[in-house]
């Protein structure tokens, strides 16, 4: 972990700071001397007491989205995406020089878009960052500390409080993960930048009944603007349109990759699915959002 991102935490037993940990340390342990196992994969599980009620991606989730994000179907996406989140990282070091901006990305999942970020960073302007991923399940996560080593990956429930410092972030990243308006606006600086991905109306529409997909609202992007009101003015909207083709397997991994992947298992899904054609025609739609702090 990179002492800046270790920097920004704090504990979620008693609010202070955490100690960079030493070479060979095997936990992570704020000044008041609470201690969180560091596992061998890389993350630290900072939930305490009766966790949360909310379900994380099965093991079963989190590779089927692992495979389907490493065949590239979603490149596109995120070298626009990386795009926007490096102008805003670039913009907080040009006002800070001799500072390490810090990226937030809330429902890190596999940590595969951060990693896109991270290695198209220098192209946007920014030398470096640090970065502090969360995301609840454990499954991700140890896929996401493989990926991104330097980075804080943690498990913590997006829902509560979030155990980073006010005013520390530079940038919030959400794709497709849970939006908790009050504590992005706590965490960003002033002038930071919140990026929120999320699917529109026509995503995947092709194979989304056969799949047994859940279906997108056709508010989707009205609701998102007006849940954030009250923090958050939309500063921009980037839409993003992928034409695909896709293999069988592929269609059962963004099957099962999603929401509705808690739902059906993947030998249903197989199942389902086993009479689909050599490849399929899908498209795939998003809308990039971006906010500034109100």
């Amino acid at each position: 972990m990179e002492p800046s991102a270790v920097d920004a935490l704090l504990c979620p037993v008693c609010g202070l700071e955490f100690m960079e940990p030493l070479p060979g340390e095997t936990a992570l342990k704020c000044i008041d001397g609470h201690s969180f196992d560091i596992a061998r994969q890389g993350y630290v599980n900072l939930l305490t007491g009766h966790g949360t009620k909310f379900s994380q991606d099965t093991a079963d989730m989190v590779a089927a989205r692992d495979a389907f994000l490493d065949a590239g179907h979603y490149r596109p996406l995120a070298e626009v995406l990386a795009a926007i989140v490096g102008s805003a990282l670039a913009a907080s070091a040009a006002r800070s020089p001799g500072t390490t901006p810090l990226l937030l990305d809330a429902g890190t999942g596999t940590g595969w878009y951060l990693q896109q970020v991270r290695e198209s960073i220098p192209v946007q302007g920014a030398d470096t960052f640090a970065a502090v991923g969360l995301d609840i399940s454990k499954f991700a996560l140890r896929r996401a500390a493989r990926r991104n080593p330097e980075a804080a990956n943690l498990v913590w429930d997006l829902w509560q409080p979030l155990p980073v410092e006010a005013g520390r972030a530079d940038a919030v990243l959400v794709v497709f993960a849970p939006r908790n308006a009050s504590e992005f606006a706590r965490v960003l600086r002033p002038e930071g930048r919140l990026v929120v991905v999320t699917p529109r109306p026509g995503h995947l529409f092709e194979i989304a009944q056969e799949a047994g997909m859940l279906g997108i609202q056709a508010e989707k992007e009205a609701n998102l603007v007006e849940s954030l009101a009250g923090y958050f003015a939309l500063e921009s909207a980037t839409p993003v349109t992928i034409p695909l083709l896709l293999a069988p397997a592929d269609v059962r991994n963004v099957a099962l990759m999603g929401p509705a992947g808690h739902h059906a298992a993947a030998r249903e899904l197989a199942g389902t699915l086993a009479g689909l054609p050599e490849s399929t025609r899908a498209t795939a739609e998003f809308i990039i959002s971006t906010f500034r702090p109100r």
